[in-house]
């Protein structure tokens, strides 16, 4: 490890692209330490409590807190990006047009997600200022019209385009995915602040044996955080090889040798659990801001993620919303095609039809194992509340780890690959 990372900063370019990405990111913390003009925030003393609150904050980096002029994040272009994508599914044929036309198509297809961000953050940010004007009065100093309303969301929809900006700037000059590199910055940023609640909870300085048990206590709870990490990364890697052979081997492939394809048991990544949190906890916001009828509570009853049932909804949304990715994701049929075209077959399996049923069944038998997993570690934080004493600021699990652990591996696969083409230079250069 120490050697990989001498290895990185002796490289030039790598080592100035590590700087160019943490100086965006420096730039990104800073600007979400800026509170937007004409707002007091410390009239939203319980805003942490709302489900919703949370989903845009994780993915606005912690901005929403303080309601930055970056606390919209990169969530409206990530909505933008979903929406475009389902479209694009034979759905508006033009797209489908463009998203199989190659390079040209998809620019094209990334300028009308950009559009599509900029009115999809303008429509939230308002949705939001006004309901938390409602929610929380004195919130806007100028008041509650909506001069102040529409001013505050302009300056928050602006602060989403230039957060996608410089995301722009970590994909070309930088390190990683920049739209990830945001999020996950913002999740980071965050972590020490859960660790000092963690331990501000579980230790209790009255005596010394309670101090010794609480310490006992912090280091069950770090020990937790760290086999869950463990758990994502073999999600997250964990593949099923199916084995190839091409048309043209006249011998028997030794096994060593063996081509494979390899299926991802969680190919939908984090994609299912922000849709199924949407779905459950969007419309119960937007409820609450119009009316506070008694029926409402029912609702949250079923919707609030603060309930058994509730759970057990999210559960099987979360569940039913990563076979529909898997299934965007990857094309059993696409994937026979390409198979015929390059000359290659499964091993007992006729190509064709046969190829892809048999893809189709291996996908959705590996899929049940993601979908588990991925339910697992995204309820996890919701149901320890419930049927523990730990508080709520001590959830483990949860969308942000899945976030930043996948752009972790992802970050230092890049790292490696470039590094690898850097020793093909120099060994062809000798």
């Amino acid at each position: 490890m120490l050697k990989t990372i001498i290895s990185m900063f002796k490289s030039k370019d790598i080592r100035n692209r590590i700087l160019f990405t943490l100086a965006m990111l420096f730039i990104f913390r800073f600007g979400a330490a800026i509170t937007v003009p004409g707002v007091d925030i410390s009239t939203m003393t319980n805003a942490k409590s709302n489900s919703l609150f949370e989903m845009i904050n994780l993915l606005g980096g912690g901005g929403l807190e303080q309601l930055s002029v970056f606390a919209l994040g990169v969530g409206p272009y990530i909505t933008a990006s979903i929406i475009i994508q389902l479209l694009s599914m034979d759905v508006i044929p033009a797209l489908t047009e463009l998203a199989k036309g190659g390079a040209t198509g998809k620019k094209q297809i990334d300028k009308y997600t950009r559009y599509l961000a900029v009115v999809l953050g303008f429509f939230q940010a308002s949705t939001l200022i006004y309901g938390f004007s409602r929610a929380y009065p004195g919130l806007l100093v100028e008041g509650d019209g909506w001069a102040s309303i529409l001013y505050i969301s302009t300056v928050l929809t602006g602060g989403s385009m230039f957060l996608l900006w410089i995301g722009d700037r970590i994909s070309m000059k930088g390190i990683g995915n920049g739209i990830s590199m945001i999020i996950a910055a913002g999740i980071i940023a965050r972590l020490p602040h859960q660790m000092i609640t963690a331990w501000e909870t579980v230790v209790d300085t009255s005596s010394s044996s309670a101090t010794f048990n609480g310490i006992l206590g912090f280091a069950g709870y770090i020990l937790c955080y760290l086999l869950i990490i463990v758990f994502v990364v073999f999600m997250q890697t964990a593949e099923r090889k199916i084995p190839i052979q091409y048309t043209s081997s006249t011998v028997t492939t030794r096994k060593k040798d063996m081509t494979y394809l390899p299926l991802k048991i969680n190919s939908a990544s984090v994609i299912p659990v922000i849709f199924a949190s949407s779905l459950m906890v969007a419309p119960l916001s937007i409820v609450k801001m119009i009316t506070s009828a008694d029926w409402v509570n029912t609702l949250e009853y079923f919707l609030g993620l603060q309930t058994p049932v509730s759970l057990v909804i999210y559960v099987v949304l979360t569940i039913l919303f990563t076979f529909f990715y898997t299934q965007m994701q990857v094309d059993p049929s696409k994937i026979a095609e390409n198979l015929g075209k390059s000359g290659t077959y499964i091993p007992g399996i006729r190509p064709g039809s046969e190829t892809k049923e048999y893809i189709n069944k291996v996908l959705n038998r590996i899929t049940v194992l993601g979908a588990l997993g991925l339910a697992f570690i995204a309820v996890l934080p919701h149901a320890l509340p419930l049927f523990t004493s730990l508080p709520a600021s001590m959830g483990i699990g949860g969308t942000g780890i899945i976030i930043v652990v996948g752009v972790a591996m992802e970050t230092v696969k890049q790292i490696q690959g470039r590094m690898t083409q850097k020793s093909y230079r120099g060994f062809l250069q000798r």
